[in-house]
């Protein structure tokens, strides 16, 4: 659960202004709590702990000056095409802010690969961050998406293109192609999506 160092007070009038549902607390303890996003806060004094299955979008409006993140995306799919499935991990500094999973249906592994850099780009937007520092170990993907590949495919065409969108959203991006090894995460996550398909 994420925790936020911060004046209880000024975190409310922040998600007020977004349009979050305040409430009293639920214990003498608790200041405050407010939904938003599919998110809860919870204020106690001098800080808000954040929980929730999806948090970014409250994050985002208690994180002071965006940061910046790295971000790890990988798809999977068993056949080409087959069942597939896409990972992707976010971390910054003081850890894994935020990582999922989730199943994309039949489709082809390149396919996969751009859900999959498409969902974590999103991700990060939601958290609010400014910079992001993009690793994937799709090479093509990661250079038809740098422009020194062309994408003859027209469904990956569009998928670059919002790919490209998300990125330039950001103030500062880099995109990097790595070996599997560093990219494990994001593909175990992918992979263990497959999995529980199967069970």
């Amino acid at each position: 659960m994420p925790v936020f160092e911060c004046d209880a007070e000024r975190a409310r009038e922040r998600l007020a202004e977004a349009g979050a549902e305040i409430h009293a607390g639920n214990t003498d303890h608790e200041r405050w709590r407010a939904e938003y996003g599919g998110g809860t806060a919870v204020a106690y004094d001098g800080k808000v702990v954040v929980q929730g299955e999806e948090t970014g979008r409250i994050e985002a409006v208690l994180r002071d000056g965006g940061g910046r993140a790295h971000v790890y995306f990988d798809g999977a799919a068993r056949g080409n095409p087959g069942p597939a499935a896409v990972g992707w991990v976010i971390v910054t500094a003081d850890g894994i802010v935020a990582e999922g999973s989730e199943r994309v249906g039949e489709t082809t592994n390149n396919r996969a690969e751009y859900e999959a850099l498409v969902r974590a780009l999103e991700v990060a937007a939601d958290h609010g961050f400014e910079a992001v520092d993009v690793r994937g170990d799709a090479e093509l993907i990661v250079k038809q998406v740098r422009g020194e590949y062309d994408v003859s495919d027209p469904g990956l065409r569009e998928y670059r293109v919002r790919a490209r969108e998300l990125l330039d959203s950001f103030e500062e991006w880099s995109l990097s192609h790595v070996p599997r090894e560093i990219n494990a995460r994001a593909d175990e996550l992918a992979n263990e999506a497959l999995d529980d398909a199967r069970n």
